[in-house]
C-alpha cells in the first residue's frame, strides 16, 4: 500500500485528509483496540469482534505504520512477533476517538460504554482533560480497559 502524499489527496479539504489516513472502519478499530483494550499484535487484532479478515489487516497496519500513525517494534520476548503503538500522531487521534464514544453512547441504544457512566460524564465535563490522561497511559503501554479482551 502506497503512502498518501499531498499529490494522490482527492482535495485538500480538512475533512477529506482525515477520512484519506485514518478514516476507514479498520483503521479507526485497530487504533480502537489499541486505546481501549491494549492490544499490540497482529493475533490479538485479528480476535477483535469485527472479524477483519488477515489481508486486510495486514494491509491497514503496514498503512498505518506509513503514515506514522503506528510503530512497529519486535517483541522482545518473541522476535517472531511486532508490537505496534501509537505514535505521537496517533496519539493525537485519542481526543477524536473520545468523542465517537461520547457520540456512540448518546444515539446507540446497545452501546457498550453506556455501562461506563463515569467514564462518560468525566468525557463530556473535562474532554482535555481525560484526552491528555488516556494520550499519557496509551504512551506508557496502558489502555482505558485493561479487562476488555487483549
Amino acid at each position: 500500500m502506497k503512502t498518501t502524499s499531498k499529490e494522490d489527496l482527492r482535495s485538500h479539504c480538512a475533512v477529506n485528509y482525515g477520512v484519506e489516513i485514518f478514516g476507514d472502519r479498520w483503521s479507526l478499530l485497530i487504533i480502537r483496540d489499541i486505546v481501549f483494550a491494549g492490544k499490540k499484535t497482529y493475533g490479538a487484532f485479528l480476535k477483535s469482534e469485527e472479524g477483519i479478515a488477515t489481508n486486510v489487516l495486514a494491509a491497514r497496519l503496514a498503512f498505518l505504520e506509513e503514515q506514522g500513525i503506528l510503530s512497529r517494534a519486535p517483541n522482545p520476548d518473541d522476535g517472531r512477533k511486532d508490537f505496534y503503538t501509537l505514535t505521537e500522531k496517533g496519539l493525537d487521534l485519542i481526543p477524536i476517538m473520545l468523542n465517537i464514544v461520547l457520540w456512540s453512547a448518546q444515539y446507540d441504544a446497545k452501546s457498550y460504554v453506556r455501562n461506563q457512566k463515569k467514564f462518560i460524564a468525566r468525557i463530556r465535563k473535562h474532554p482535555m482533560q481525560v484526552s491528555e490522561e488516556v494520550k499519557a497511559l496509551v504512551r506508557n503501554g496502558g489502555c482505558i480497559f485493561p479487562d476488555a479482551n487483549g
